[in-house]
Order: C-alpha cells, then sequence, then structure tokens
C-alpha cells in the first residue's frame, strides 16, 4: 500500500510538471519568452571565443577555424530566425489547444504508467546496490570494449612489465580521449624499453601533446630531439619540433623545418598534407609567397612497392656491433659507406643518396670525400636547399675558415639566397663574408633581415644584434 502512495504521489507531481508551462502559456497568450533565444546567443557568442583561443594557441589552424565560424553563425542566424517569427506569431489562439492538451494529460500520464508498470514492475523487488549495476559505456565505446578494457587493464597489474600490452593500452586511450591516461600506459612502455625504441617514444611525446591541448610542452620536445639522436629521418618528431618552434614565436624557424621535411618526403607520404598545410598558414603570416618555398616531394614508389629503406645498418648488425672491438666496428661502418659509395656510381642522380654519402664522410673525417659527395649531390638536385646547406657547410669545413665562409662556400650560399631570400644560415655566413670584405653595408643588409626572424632576447638575436652594432661603430 505504501508504494502505490508514493506512486500517485510522484505521478501527481509529474503530471503538475508537464501541466504547469501548458497553463502558463495560457494565461500569458503563448508568447516564447525572450531570454531562451538571448541564452542561445550568449552561448553561441561563447563559442566564437573559445575558438579564437584555440587558435591563437595552434590548437586548430585557419581553415578548421573558419569551417567552425560559418556554422556558429548560421546556428546564430537560425536563433535570430526563429525568435522574429515566434515573436509576431499570436499567442492568443493557441489558448484552446493548450487546455485540450492539458486535460488529455491528465488522463494519459497516469493511465500510461500503471500500463506499463502493471505487466512489467514488481513492487515487492528489493534494492539493487549501485555498484552491482551494470556501468554505462564510457564516451560512448560499447560495453564489450569496456570490458575488454577492463581486463587488460588487470592483465597489467598482474604483468607490469608486457611492453605490447601497454602499447596497446596507450593506443587504446587515445582513440578514447582519454590523454592524461594515454601519456601514462606511454610511460610504462618508455620504460619498459629503456628509451631505446624511437616509435615508442615518439608516442609518448605525441599523447604529451594531446593532453596539453595540441601545444608542445618541454618533456615531450626534449624527448622528440632524443628520437632524433636514434632516427634523424622521424617525420614526426621533425614536425613536432618545428611546431614547437611556431609556437615559442620563431615562425621562420617552423617554417624552414617544414620546408625542409616535405622536401625529404615521398609523394605518397601521409603526413605530407599536414606538412604542406602548416607551410601555406606559416608562410602567409610572414608575408612570404608560398610559391617559392613549396619543394617539390620526393617520388612516391612504384604502386604495389614499399619504399626503400634507407641504406644503414639492421638491428642484427647494431646488436653485434656491441660486441666489436673499434677496429671490427670502424671496418663495418667502411664497409657500409663503400657499399653506399659504389650504388651511387651506379645511381648519380640519387641526390638524398649522395647527402647520407657526405654526412658518412663528414662523420669518418674525410672532408674532400664529403664535399666530392656533396657536390655530386647539389648536381643531381640543383634546387634542394638542404642538399645545398650541406655541400656549403661541407666547403666550410674544408676551409678551415672561422670568421668567415671560403669563396666557393660563399657561391653555393648565394644559391641558397636565391632561392631562400630568407634563409638564416645564408643571411648569418653571407654576413660574415661581407663584413670580412669590409663590405658593410651589404652586412648591415643581411643581418638586419635576419634580426627580424630571431627571437627577441635569445642569445641567437644578441649575437647578431652585437654584430650589427659594431658595423654601426665602425668595428
Amino acid at each position: 500500500m505504501l508504494f502505490w502512495i508514493v506512486a500517485a504521489a510522484m505521478t501527481a507531481a509529474v503530471t503538475a510538471l508537464v501541466l504547469t508551462p501548458l497553463l502558463r502559456n495560457r494565461q500569458t497568450g503563448g508568447a516564447l519568452p525572450g531570454p531562451r533565444a538571448a541564452y542561445d546567443m550568449e552561448v553561441y557568442r561563447d563559442q566564437l571565443a573559445e575558438l579564437e583561443r584555440d587558435l591563437a594557441r595552434g590548437v586548430i589552424d585557419n581553415r578548421q577555424a573558419q569551417a567552425a565560424r560559418t556554422e556558429i553563425g548560421r546556428r546564430m542566424l537560425a536563433v535570430a530566425e526563429e525568435g522574429k517569427r515566434e515573436t509576431a506569431s499570436p499567442g492568443a489562439s493557441s489558448g484552446k489547444a493548450s487546455r485540450a492538451v492539458a486535460l488529455a494529460l491528465c488522463v494519459v500520464i497516469p493511465v500510461g504508467a500503471l500500463a506499463v508498470y502493471i505487466p512489467t514492475g514488481e513492487p515487492n523487488l528489493p534494492g539493487q546496490p549501485f555498484a552491482s549495476r551494470e556501468t554505462k559505456p564510457e564516451n560512448g565505446a560499447p560495453a564489450q570494449v569496456m570490458q575488454a578494457i577492463a581486463k587488460l587493464e588487470q592483465h597489467l597489474k598482474d604483468e607490469p612489465n608486457d611492453l605490447q600490452g601497454w602499447l596497446l593500452m596507450g593506443q587504446t586511450y587515445t582513440r578514447m580521449s582519454r590523454f592524461d591516461d594515454s601519456v601514462e600506459a606511454y610511460r610504462h612502455a618508455v620504460g619498459i624499453s629503456q628509451g631505446k625504441e624511437p616509435g615508442i617514444l615518439s608516442s609518448y611525446a605525441e599523447a604529451m601533446i594531446a593532453a596539453n591541448q595540441g601545444m608542445v610542452p618541454e618533456e615531450a620536445a626534449r624527448t622528440f630531439e632524443a628520437v632524433l639522436q636514434s632516427d634523424p629521418n622521424d617525420a614526426r618528431a621533425r614536425y613536432y619540433l618545428a611546431l614547437a618552434r611556431g609556437q615559442a614565436g620563431d615562425m621562420r624557424g617552423a617554417l624552414d623545418r617544414w620546408v625542409e621535411l616535405a622536401a625529404q618526403s615521398p609523394a605518397d607520404a601521409p603526413w605530407l598534407p599536414t606538412v604542406r598545410q602548416r607551410i601555406t598558414e606559416t608562410a602567409g603570416q610572414l608575408g612570404i609567397d608560398v610559391a617559392s618555398v613549396m619543394p617539390q616531394p620526393l617520388p612516391a614508389a612504384p604502386q604495389g612497392e614499399a619504399a626503400a629503406p634507407a641504406p644503414g645498418p639492421t638491428r642484427e648488425q647494431m646488436a653485434g656491433a656491441a660486441d666489436m672491438t673499434p677496429e671490427q666496428r670502424e671496418g663495418m661502418i667502411r664497409s657500409m659507406v663503400d657499399g653506399l659509395a659504389t650504388r651511387l656510381r651506379d645511381n648519380p642522380n640519387d641526390a638524398d643518396g649522395w647527402l647520407r654519402l657526405g654526412r658518412a664522410y663528414k662523420v669518418l673525417g674525410e672532408q674532400d670525400k664529403a664535399v666530392e659527395a656533396l657536390a655530386s649531390g647539389a648536381k643531381a638536385a640543383p634546387g634542394r636547399v638542404d642538399v645545398l646547406m650541406a655541400y656549403a657547410d661541407a666547403l666550410m669545413v674544408a676551409g678551415g675558415e672561422e670568421d668567415a665562409p671560403p669563396p666557393s662556400a660563399v657561391a653555393v650560399l648565394r644559391e641558397v639566397l636565391a632561392i631562400q631570400p630568407d634563409n638564416p644560415q645564408a643571411l648569418w655566413f653571407l654576413g660574415l663574408d661581407a663584413a670580412r670584405t669590409a663590405n658593410k653595408g651589404e652586412a648591415s643588409q643581411l643581418w638586419g633581415k635576419l634580426l627580424t626572424q630571431l627571437q627577441p632576447g635569445s642569445p641567437e638575436h644578441a649575437e647578431v644584434q652585437s654584430r650589427l652594432d659594431g658595423l654601426a661603430r665602425g668595428g
């Protein structure tokens, strides 16, 4: 009996809640209160403000921001138009209809509740504790997925050194937008792998960026730097380190790094569209013609074939090298370098191969061979700024001049400046050459242009400013 009394009271309360707006609508003539439309407009204004903040922080790009503005604007216009129609429509004519609906609901609500409850309800069923009830899916994930995640979490508690388990957990948390949990999962994976797997380090750093709402934190930048120590060609690390430059205010530095990454990426690389979009946006912010800096990517691998990996030691060779004597290790490296040189004699148009060979000779201390290899690379790809800069650097090292580049390097640097008028390295070294030859006007012009690209307060900015001050004093 107590149950039915409580049920009747609850039904009466629900009926009153439903009928009150209808009766009030009848009394006020059915006019829609203005605060609702005003509230909606205020929400959309807040969304526009948040959108601008996300754009300023680099969380979204200009194209995404424009699309979002258009959608929010459409919704604001719809609210405004709806408000006009409802304000103009007479409300008195709806009084009879509201009264009829109210009377019908007085009957339908209690009768409908009884019709549903009597065949299915059990008033004598004891209460069920909340902890024993089935939990709702998280982030829209099916119950089976949540059960699998719970099993994986329990497995990792029992087997905390399961590297593949932590990687799977990190990927799963990322897909569920649980970025903080993803960071912790990848942190465990990094610990188990002892920080020696570049792919795991990159995933860890990327998770930190996602957890930081698109901003590159200092720890993520350091992690990506460690990745490049192991794999200088890691596209993910190169992309995000360029992004960190841009977020720190060095837009020109970010642009140069994205341009270099695009030039060294295959045409079918999945990251290339994103890199090109960044180049376009950053060049626009700097007032640079995009066509003058947008590089051509490397040819894509033939359909059905995987891109050939860059020549280098395999994992087994690297493991074996750890047990070699220094002489044996040097012999292995020499063998690989000689093999690359032989291959390039049969394929002299492989600019990237010449670039790798030149760098290898430089590491071995054979500067003359490095110059020859990089000269071949510059010949194979005359417009490749990265190859030309490596060639100029080799010429400067071989020349042994620290204060200014030798004439051969100056000629190459002028080629670079003709392709990239704002290239910071070319501006710096050509300024040194101009200052050495007492061409103070040219040196001042070159370094002044370089100064605009550097962040005030940085060591580089201070050095260039000091050089300009010395020119002004006649030193």
